[in-house]
């Protein structure tokens, strides 16, 4: 391979993340993550690229339970919150920030996301549910995955 050609090979995190994934779903723990991933993306130079994964829930539905709407609720919800919260640091430090929706369960929502974008890093909130212990969380099963550096706030 001529040095032409390794200058433009892609490679990911070879020179730290260029672009951070990190999930949100409203809860306390993926809000503590999106802050720390933002951090992470200012002090790097990096993209944040704020996921939310709208979980499709055929039970739901089946019961007569709008369930595309509140989920489409919460995504609008969560974009004014991170569009209030860059404003209000906007003279402290600048972010350079996405945000993505995706349908499905989070766990493969996250890997598309991070595959699509070629994210070289991802950060998501440690699971608040009981029953992650025993089956495992998103968590586990992206660092099972092997394919990014994976953070995990508490």
């Amino acid at each position: 391979m001529t040095e032409e050609q390794h200058a433009h090979r892609f490679e990911r995190g070879t020179d730290g993340p260029k672009v951070i994934v990190v999930g949100v779903d409203g809860s306390d723990s993926s809000l503590r993550a999106a802050a720390y991933a933002g951090g992470l993306a200012r002090r790097q130079r990096a993209l944040l690229a704020v996921v939310y994964v709208q979980p499709v829930m055929a039970a739901g539905a089946a019961l007569g339970v709008p369930v595309s709407e509140t989920t489409d609720e919460i995504a609008e919800d969560l974009i004014q919150y991170i569009r209030d919260a860059a404003e209000r640091v906007k003279d402290i430090f600048d972010v350079r920030w996405e945000f993505h929706t995706f349908r499905g369960d989070p766990y493969n929502g996250l890997v598309t996301a991070a595959d699509d974008l070629k994210a070289d890093a991802v950060v998501v909130g440690a699971s608040e549910q009981a029953g992650h212990r025993i089956v495992g969380s998103v968590a586990v099963r992206l660092v099972k995955a092997g394919r990014w550096p994976v953070t995990v706030v508490p």
